[in-house]
């Protein structure tokens, strides 16, 4: 079974404002509203491959309930804790300005509830993947994906890690089966600009020796590049496409990445549908279908 855990998960209002202009009213002229958090992402991709999985994390409030309906009224297992008080947050995304967010805070997440979460992963069995993505709220300890993996480090779980700095910094040591960083985090990491797939190989490279099993490197428009645990190394541009809405897209790579390797067990093959998945979902209004995945992979050369 792959669990995914959100530890911060949203409800991403995305919207197009034309002509914005600050100081005074703007009115959309688009607007939709999704269950977001980057676990949550890779369950709806999976899920979309035909892939059971379960969704862990925190939930609270009226926002918490309408994530947990949504998600569950795609097919997915969630087994969410519910907090006491507080509100899962509302996040809001101009879609037709690029990089334009305004992301909530989250709850704060008690000592007990993360325990009990904790005993939750405590639970998982050999063979089972768990997929750690995306930020913590700031009540929670920044070690916590480290502490998780020290946790389950002896029973034979795959752990995936998409997440920044510190975050994953500090899970390499216990050789994570895949880290996704996009170019830029990778740049930030190391205190350089990465700007083409041949600049983004030696950097990967650093990440796996520092203990990453496989290092899958995001670059939007520019495509993505792969070090597998073999020593392989794999790149490609992206593919063409009008970019409709970015939202997930990286979070639709990690989860077509994992299709792609459960099915076929080679990396290559799950290289290209984690470039695929990403690609499709960029040029979708929301996360992409199956369908909408595989027409954009057999664009892939």
């Amino acid at each position: 079974m792959i669990y995914t855990v959100t530890f911060n998960p949203s409800l991403d209002y995305i919207v197009e404002v034309k002509d914005l202009q600050i100081g005074t009213i703007n009115r959309t002229s688009y607007e939709q509203m999704l269950p977001g958090g980057k676990g949550i992402n890779v369950s709806f991709i999976l899920k979309n491959f035909g892939i059971d999985n379960t969704a862990l994390g925190f939930l609270a409030g009226f926002v918490g309930d309408e994530i947990q309906r949504r998600i569950e009224q795609e097919g997915i297992k969630a087994e969410f804790l519910k907090l006491d008080s507080g509100t899962s947050r509302i996040n809001v995304k101009l879609r037709n300005i690029d990089g334009m967010e305004i992301n909530g805070m989250g709850p704060e997440i008690s000592e007990e509830l993360v325990e009990q979460l904790l005993e939750k992963i405590d639970a998982l069995q050999k063979d089972d993947l768990l997929v750690l993505a995306g930020s913590i709220p700031s009540s929670m300890p920044d070690s916590i994906y480290m502490d998780i993996m020290v946790r389950i480090e002896k029973k034979g779980i795959k752990v995936v890690v998409d997440a920044t700095r510190d975050l994953l910094m500090n899970v390499l040591k216990y050789h994570p089966f895949l880290i996704k960083p996009n170019h830029h985090e990778l740049g930030e990491i190391f205190g350089v600009t990465l700007k083409t797939r041949e600049d983004v190989i030696p950097y990967a490279k650093k990440l796996q020796e520092k203990g990453a099993q496989n290092v899958l490197v995001s670059m939007g428009g520019e495509g993505a590049v792969l070090l597998d645990e073999k020593g392989a190394v794999y790149t490609s541009k992206a593919p063409e496409g009008v970019v409709v809405n970015a939202v997930g897209a990286g979070d639709s790579m990690v989860a077509g990445f994992l299709a792609g390797w459960i099915q076929t067990g080679r990396y290559e093959e799950a290289f290209r549908m984690g470039l695929a998945s990403g690609s499709a979902s960029a040029f979708s209004e929301k996360l992409a279908t199956k369908e909408e995945i595989e027409a954009v992979y057999h664009t892939i050369v």
